[in-house]
């Protein structure tokens, strides 16, 4: 199918074509003709496969065709869990609206509010935000959602993920029960379906790919490696494959930065992004790592969500996350668009765990690459048969002073 075939306005079209873009992915062809219907929309769209698009075409060719330029009051608002996600929502809107007369603005904390609240006062048609910020201009009475047409929740599961749950039920209350409601989320759970029966009448239901899994189109491979050589291998893996760009996953804040300053010792740019950077910083880091100024970019998992860079080639988890549904979100960051990518993680012995909750999840066991030097000295992949035989003498060997001492390691 091409674009030309869902009907879209000409002008929206146009933008689509200066993005080179001539079929839409199987998303976008599934919900656009739903939401043109102007029927809510539960929609399951693994990340990377342009769901983006999916809402923000229909919704800007449903404002434009039904123009109401004499309210200040925005008509569409679309719910974000992070500030990066709302600024790629934003860019699409601009982007594919360039030949429309609608306004749009976007709203997110870690900047100065004044900025925000003067393009309110001067009237938009659509808010992009997160909800914290939002609610302090609600609560401020600059924003009003009493004429909202179309309500928008983009990865709503990442804003359950991040507590967002109150806010979002806040919001609800400010917006008409009329509207229009689209769903998005890449990942399900009972927590998601109970908010969206709340939310939504009578939806129709579109989901593109099995629930909670990987990105088809990406190269997945695991490192079994002590910790003490992880950054070691990380260097070798980036300097030996002339890797120009990669995406690098820590669990925390703290070993983000840590990492970033080892890698650059070792002659490889890096830079870091997580939540207790400004906005003004991480804007620049995402700006440096997109324009190939620097190699890598150390992030934590609110960077998972909203970092769209298109034909990112490696994705490497440093470490593995606690939630398993984040692996999905951290490796759709490449294989986009169609195109391919590769996803490693380097994974010691304590956290083989978080590997089989992980496998569980996506339903496959993820393969083991071997780097000659580098691999744990008792990292025989034993995911599938824990009891085996060949640990039993092991554990017999042991003492009983340090039995105790060793179980977690066992495990």
């Amino acid at each position: 199918m091409l674009f030309e075939k869902l009907g879209l306005r000409p002008e929206i079209l146009v933008g689509v074509k200066k993005q080179g873009y001539v079929e839409p992915t199987s998303i976008q062809e599934h919900a656009i003709p739903v939401i043109l219907q102007g029927r809510d929309i539960l929609a399951g769209a693994q990340t990377g496969t342009g769901k983006t698009a999916a809402f923000t075409l229909p919704l800007l060719h449903l404002l434009s065709n039904n123009n109401k330029s004499h309210t200040k009051s925005p008509r569409s608002i679309i719910l974000t869990p992070t500030r990066e996600l709302a600024a790629q929502v934003g860019e699409s809107i601009k982007t594919y609206g360039t030949g429309l007369n609608l306004k749009s603005t976007t709203i997110f904390g870690g900047v100065g509010i004044n900025p925000q609240i003067k393009a309110l006062r001067r009237g938009v048609d659509i808010v992009i935000g997160t909800p914290g910020r939002l609610l302090d201009l609600i609560g401020q009475k600059i924003l009003d959602l009493s004429r909202i047409e179309i309500m928008i929740l983009d990865e709503a599961d990442r804003m359950l993920d991040m507590g967002f749950i109150h806010d979002i039920r806040k919001i609800l209350r400010q917006v008409p029960k009329s509207r229009q409601t689209l769903f998005f989320s890449a990942t399900y759970s009972k927590e998601i379906k109970k908010l969206a029966d709340t939310i939504l009448r009578n939806p129709e239901l579109v989901e593109v790919a099995r629930q909670n899994t990987a990105a088809e189109n990406v190269d997945q491979g695991v490192y079994f490696v002590p910790k003490s050589r992880k950054r070691e291998l990380i260097s070798h893996l980036i300097k030996e494959g002339e890797w120009s760009q990669v995406l690098v996953f820590t669990r925390t804040k703290h070993g983000a930065n840590r990492l970033a300053k080892q890698l650059l010792i070792d002659g490889i740019t890096a830079t870091a992004i997580h939540g207790n950077k400004s906005q003004a910083a991480r804007t620049r880091a995402l700006s440096e790592f997109k324009e190939l100024k620097v190699r890598v970019l150390v992030a934590t998992d609110i960077a998972s969500r909203g970092l769209d860079i298109d034909r990112l080639p490696h994705v490497v988890n440093y470490e593995l996350p606690e939630v398993p549904e984040d692996y999905v979100h951290r490796i759709g960051r490449t294989g986009r668009a169609g195109c391919s990518g590769k996803a490693i993680s380097l994974v010691m012995n304590e956290e083989k765990k978080l590997l089989r909750a992980i496998e569980r999840l996506i339903k496959k066991t993820v393969p083991v690459n071997e780097i000659d030097g580098f691999s744990e000295p008792r990292a025989v992949d034993k995911r599938q048969s824990d009891n085996s035989n060949d640990r039993r003498p092991q554990r017999r060997r042991r003492s009983r002073s340090t039995s105790r001492n060793s179980r977690s390691d066992r495990q």
